[in-house]
Parts: C-alpha cells; structure tokens; sequence
C-alpha cells in the first residue's frame, strides 16, 4: 500500500471507529496529539472526543465518502475528504451532513496516524 492509500485508509477507519463508537480501534490511526475541531468551533482533545462518542453528545450512523484530496510530503500528510454523514449531536436529531474534515496526518514507526481535523461543511 502506498503513502496516499495509506492515508485513506486511516481516513476511512477513522469514520468506521465513529460509527462503532470503538474507542480502542479509534486509538490505531488517532495520535495521542490528536484534536478535533468540531463544525461548532469547539476543540476536543483524543480523549474529549472519545468520551463524546461514549457520553451519547457525538453519534454517528452511516457515512458515504464522495472526494478525498491527499497530499504526502515526507512524514507528514493531509487529506481533505467530503463525506456524507448520518449523524446526531448536541442532543439534534438525526440529520445528513456534507461533512467536509481537514485532516493533518504524521507517520510514526511506519503507520500513518492523524493528529488533527477541522470538520466543516461542503456544497452539494
């Protein structure tokens, strides 16, 4: 597997991990640096985001991706990735989002990992 499937594929097993809401398998491809700043404008550290996947604030059902834009250079990467999003947060019902995630990626002992994502919305 090249660097940019590499990538995709953390991408991709990021939002299967949201969707289990499997903290454990999350851990394999989110660094312990790892911030998530959600659509809101609030900031979760990897473990804030994880307890609201637990604590029922985050909920996610079902993704479908439609574009990914990944970029490698040396031992850092990014993928911009447009996902369509079945999702429930902040006590809101269940909703579609076009779910655009900017994400910042480091290689460590040979696995690509990613230490940031900024989440925003994409025009369908």
């Amino acid at each position: 597997m090249n660097d940019k499937e590499a990538i995709r594929a953390c991408y991709e097993a990021m939002y299967g991990g949201m969707i289990r809401k499997d903290t454990e398998y999350l851990k394999t491809c989110l660094d312990e640096s790892y911030v998530l700043v959600h659509m809101t404008g609030v900031n979760m550290d990897r473990d804030e985001f994880f307890e609201a996947l637990h604590d029922g604030t985050l909920n996610y059902y079902r993704c479908r991706h439609e574009h990914m834009n990944i970029q490698v250079h040396g031992d850092t990467g990014r993928i911009i990735g447009d996902t369509r999003v079945e999702a429930a947060v902040y006590g809101g019902g269940m909703h579609v989002w076009p779910l655009r995630l900017d994400c910042t990626l480091i290689r460590k002992e040979g696995k690509w990992k990613m230490t940031g994502s900024k989440a925003s919305t994409y025009q369908v």
